[in-house]
């Protein structure tokens, strides 16, 4: 987590200097605030990171003795095939085509999506298809 908190920081001490730059530079409010929240973006991740750093063990990759054995085993679990994704993109598809067809076609479009996040969430839990 170290080295991911870094990134985040560097992000976000970046966007932060580009901030002050261009709102000393050209004086306008509007992209000085998009500057900012994305300085946000990358300090908050670095934040919870350092968060985490003070209350977890050490990850092998964080420690400079740890071997190669220690990082080995179980990489994570992952779902197996599945059509879920498909229908969360038509979900999107329907509801981005609402705008164009009229809001009926939102209500099918959103029935996709909720039906999805609660399919993904059963399958992941049932531990196969469903």
């Amino acid at each position: 987590m170290k080295s991911e908190r870094g990134i985040y920081m560097l992000v976000g001490i970046f966007f932060f200097v580009v901030m002050v730059i261009y709102f000393l530079w050209s004086g306008e409010a509007s992209g000085s605030i998009m500057l900012f929240a994305a300085a946000g973006l990358g300090v908050m991740p670095g934040l919870y990171f350092s968060w985490w750093v003070r209350r977890m063990p050490l990850r092998p990759e964080d420690r400079p003795e740890a071997t190669m054995s220690e990082g080995s085993g179980a990489v994570g679990a992952f779902p197996s095939n599945t059509i879920w994704p498909f229908v969360l993109g038509m979900g999107a598809a329907l509801t981005a085509l609402s705008l164009v067809f009229g809001a009926w076609l939102a209500v099918v479009g959103l029935s996709f999506i909720i039906s999805t996040a609660l399919n993904v969430s059963l399958e992941s839990r049932r531990g196969g298809s469903i």
